[in-house]
């Protein structure tokens, strides 16, 4: 007889980003020519001075644990780059390196929520954020959010769907799937009231350092600089490219009690970061990693032009033009089409493979869909001409 399966493994929701990218895979393995605009990973790679960094570690050197946090070199890196392009002063004991961005949000999740717990998320939002919160039996309340508002939270709608279950707020910014930023006062004002109000505040800043820079020319600023207490969970996934290496981190706020629990935390899910990576990524913080990266940002800029024209030119209008992940989040209603059968009709027909929004949230679910410009131009242009050409076909 066999045993039951847990209920979260029961009713976990598959990532349907990547169900498209498979999809598409085996459509390439098949001989067919697929333009993949689905999955944000950037087709850069880690800069050059990592990947030499990387070899050096397997000359036959003892690769051993490192501390659970993370290793204290690599956590200094991070506080000084912090520093020096934040303005931000942070101790590096509060930073713990995880195994990706994803387990940083994992932290945060197994940190602050309890069964029953309520953790308001923006609708449309990565999809993972709330399988963790379901993983701890706490209960994801979205918040629909509309392109008035950026597609991001405003403190009206955090006090419309607050109640005395409520322990945190999740927002993501930039934001997947819209790649658009949170105003930084709008942002002040939600954290001021989750503070207020007893909530915790998890903040995925993953793609902080791709975004514009401020009118006055300044670096977008992190949440740390208007809510020290925040839990800010980062990647060196995307704006150094490393999407592969499962490497991120998490800043947590300066309380001893709540280091030791992640420390504990940290010890019991994964023991310990990749170790050669975390030397690696040291390589990251050289100026030559730092303008390599910044190179990249201004080359998404180009491909986020030919996306948002290329999109407007075929009809498909972008309601809020991105400015900080490398995401273009548009309307089909006009299409006739439910998003999903958009997406599966692209694919088999245009050979273009896109993500619905049906992964982001009910809101935006039927009709929006995400297209990611981490692709290069040449394919971004293939892609936009297909569809361009099939869309007068429906």
């Amino acid at each position: 007889m066999q045993p039951v399966m847990s209920r979260r493994a029961r009713e976990v929701q598959p990532f349907r980003a990547m169900v498209f990218g498979e999809q598409a895979d085996r459509m390439i393995a098949d001989g067919i020519d697929v333009v993949k605009l689905s999955l944000g990973e950037p087709d850069f790679g880690a800069p050059p001075a990592v990947r030499d960094a990387m070899r050096e570690q397997y000359d036959g050197r003892a690769l051993p644990y490192t501390a659970a946090m993370g290793l204290p070199e690599l956590r200094r890196a991070i506080a000084d780059f912090y520093q020096e392009r934040h303005g931000l002063s942070i101790d590096p004991k509060r930073i713990v390196i995880t195994s990706g961005g994803s387990a940083a949000l994992l932290l945060a999740t197994a940190l602050t929520v309890d069964s029953g717990d309520e953790v308001l998320i923006a609708d449309p939002s990565y999809p993972c954020n709330r399988e963790l919160v379901k993983s701890f039996e706490g209960t994801v309340v979205d918040v629909p959010t509309s392109a008035a508002t950026r597609f991001h939270l405003t403190p009206e709608l955090v006090a419309q769907y607050h109640t005395d279950r409520t322990k945190a707020v999740m927002i993501t910014s930039p934001s997947n799937p819209t790649g658009t930023t949170i105003d930084f006062n709008v942002l002040k004002s939600v954290c001021d009231y989750a503070r207020e109000h007893g909530m915790w505040r998890i903040v995925d800043e993953t793609y902080l350092d791709l975004a514009d820079r401020e009118p006055d020319g300044s670096e977008v600023k992190s949440v740390l600089e208007c809510d020290d207490g925040a839990i800010v969970c980062n990647s060196f996934s995307k704006f150094f490219g490393m999407t592969g290496w499962r490497l991120g981190w998490a800043v947590m706020p300066d309380d001893d009690d709540v280091l030791k629990a992640v420390d504990d935390l940290a010890t019991n899910y994964y023991l310990c970061a990749h170790t050669p990576t975390q030397h690696a990524a040291l390589a990251c913080f050289t100026k030559e990693s730092l303008d390599e990266c910044e190179r990249r940002r201004q080359e998404l800029l180009t491909r986020r032009r030919i996306v948002v024209d290329g999109l407007k030119r075929i009809g498909l209008p972008v309601e809020v033009e991105p400015n900080g992940a490398f995401y273009a989040y548009f309307n089909i209603s006009s299409t006739g089409l439910d998003a999903w059968t958009f997406c599966e009709r692209a694919l088999a027909e245009a050979h273009v493979a896109l993500t619905p929004g049906r992964d982001f949230g009910a809101a935006t679910a039927d009709t929006h869909v995400r297209l990611s410009y981490a692709a290069s131009q040449e394919a971004l242009k293939e892609g936009l001409d297909r569809l361009g050409r099939w869309l007068p076909t429906l």
